[in-house]
C-alpha cells in the first residue's frame, strides 16, 4: 500500500502570524525543540510511517528550508525511488505564485502526475504531532472514499481557526464549516467539535479533478478546506478519519504553531520532567540535520563562584552554561549564558550570547543575537516594546535590526 502513496507537504505559507522569526526564513524552517526545524516533525512521521516520497513545496524565503533539507533529508534509497525533492515555484500553468493551498497543487501537476502513485497524501509543514499516516490510508482504501480527512475532536472555543467538519452515522462528512464564528458542536460532546487537521488523502485522480476545476472558478480562494473540501461534500464520498496520536500520552497532542503564542507555548511543553511532547521517543524518533558541535557544558563550581546550571531545560550542543542560570527554556546550538546572567521560560536560537549579570524572562531570541551585559528583557513591557515585538501575553521576541544575509546554523 504505502509504494501506492505519494505525499505532498505543503511548506510555502508566507507565516505572517509567526512575523518577526518569518521576516527572513520560511516558516517550516523556523527552530523548534532546540535541534530541530517546525518541519522535521512531518518529515518524520512520514518516513516512520514508511511513506519515503515525499515532495516538498516551498515558496516564500526558502533558502534555509532547502538547503536544510538537501543537508538533513538526503537520507533514503533515490535508486529505490525514495525521494525528499523540494518543487519550488515553477509557474508551468500561471504567472502568479500559489494563490492558495489547492492552487499549490495544481501549479505542480505535472511534477506529481510524472510519479507513479494511487493515493495522494496531502501534509502541512507547520504542526506539531505524532501519527502514523497508514492507518488513515488504510481506511481511505477500505471505504472506498474519494478522500479521507484527518480530523481531531478540539475544545469548541478554539475552533473557529479551523475547518469544522459534521459527521453522518457512518463517518462521512456531511457537512462542514471553515474558520466559523460559532463552531458546531460534536453529538458526543457540546464542548468539542471535530476540526480538521490539514490532513487529506486523495485518490489520485479525483485530486486532479478537484484542482483543475477549482482552478477554472475565478471566485474560488484555491483553498482545500475553504473551497475544494466543501465543493467535495456533495458530489464525491469525503470520510473522516480521526487523529489515532504516537505520542503516548492521556491527551491526544496537535498544536497549530502558527502564531508567535502557540509556538512559544509548543516549545515550553518540552522541558518539562515529563514532556507533553516526547522527543524522547526511540519508538517514533524525529529526525533532523545538526552540524558538528562539541558537547554541552557547564562551569564554574569553585568556591565563592555562581554555578552554571540549567533545570527544567533543553541545552543544546555546543552552549555552555557559564556561571549563569537557566530555568524552564530551550537552548540551541551554540548558545552562551554569561556569569550572573538568569534565562527563564525563554527560547534562544543558535548562536546567541547572554551578557552578563543580565535577565531574560519569557522571550525568543533569534540566532545571531549577543545580548549586551546588564540588559533586562521581560520584566518591563512599557520599555520592551520600545526595543521589540511583544505579544499580547507579553512574550518578548528579539529578532536583528536588520536583514542579513543567510548564513548555515
Amino acid at each position: 500500500m504505502v509504494h501506492d502513496i505519494l505525499v505532498c507537504l505543503l511548506a510555502g505559507g508566507a507565516g505572517e502570524r509567526l512575523l518577526p522569526l518569518t521576516r527572513d526564513r520560511a516558516k517550516p524552517a523556523v527552530p523548534f525543540g532546540g535541534i530541530y526545524r517546525i518541519v522535521d516533525i512531518t518529515l518524520s512521521n512520514c518516513v516512520n510511517s514508511d511513506l519515503r516520497r515525499i515532495f516538498v513545496i516551498t515558496q516564500y524565503k526558502a533558502l534555509s528550508l532547502n538547503r536544510h533539507l538537501r543537508e538533513g533529508w538526503s537520507i533514503l534509497a533515490h535508486e529505490l525511488g525514495e525521494f525528499v525533492q523540494v518543487l519550488p515555484p515553477m509557474q508551468r500553468v500561471s504567472d502568479s505564485w500559489y494563490q492558495g493551498t489547492a492552487d499549490a497543487i495544481y501549479q505542480n501537476l505535472y511534477s506529481i502526475g510524472s510519479e507513479r502513485c494511487k493515493y495522494v497524501l496531502i501534509l502541512s509543514g507547520d504542526h506539531i504531532y505524532k501519527m502514523d499516516y497508514r492507518p488513515m490510508i488504510q481506511q481511505h482504501c477500505d471505504s472506498g472514499a474519494d478522500v479521507t480527512v484527518g480530523t481531531i475532536a478540539f475544545d469548541r472555543a478554539q475552533a473557529s481557526r479551523f475547518g469544522v467538519a459534521e459527521l453522518g452515522a457512518d463517518g462521512r462528512i456531511i457537512g462542514w464549516q471553515e474558520k466559523p464564528e460559532n463552531p458546531k458542536a460534536s453529538p458526543h460532546n457540546p464542548d468539542e467539535c471535530l476540526t480538521s487537521m490539514g490532513i487529506y488523502c486523495f485518490s489520485r485522480d479525483v485530486l486532479f479533478d478537484a484542482v483543475m476545476e477549482d482552478a477554472n472558478d475565478p471566485a474560488s480562494s484555491h483553498d482545500f478546506g475553504r473551497n475544494v473540501i466543501p465543493r467535495l461534500i456533495d458530489k464525491r464520498r469525503v470520510w473522516s478519519y480521526e487523529f489515532v496520536d504516537r505520542n503516548k500520552k492521556q491527551a491526544k497532542y496537535w498544536r497549530d504553531i502558527g502564531t508567535l503564542d502557540a509556538y512559544f507555548e509548543a516549545n515550553m511543553d518540552l522541558v518539562s520532567v515529563s514532556p507533553i511532547f516526547n522527543v524522547y521517543d526511540q519508538d517514533w524518533p524525529l529526525r533532523t540535520y545538526q552540524r558538528q558541535y562539541p558537547p554541552a557544558k557547564f562551569v564554574f563550581a569553585d568556591e565563592g563562584k555562581r554555578m552554571g546550571i540549567a533545570v527544567d531545560s533543553i541545552v543544546s550542543m555546543g552552549s555552555i552554561i557559564s556561571g549563569g542560570r537557566v530555568y524552564h527554556s530551550v537552548l540551541s546550538f551554540d548558545v552562551r549564558i554569561n556569569s550572573y546572567s538568569e534565562v527563564d521560560s525563554s527560547i534562544l536560537f543558535s548562536h546567541v550570547s547572554i551578557g552578563r549579570h543580565s535577565r531574560i524572562r519569557r522571550a525568543i531570541i533569534d540566532r545571531h543575537i549577543t545580548i549586551p551585559e546588564n540588559t533586562e528583557i521581560g520584566y518591563n513591557s512599557e520599555e520592551d516594546r520600545k526595543r521589540y515585538h511583544v505579544t499580547d501575553t507579553g512574550i518578548v521576541v528579539v529578532v536583528p535590526e536588520q536583514r542579513v544575509f543567510e548564513e548555515p546554523e
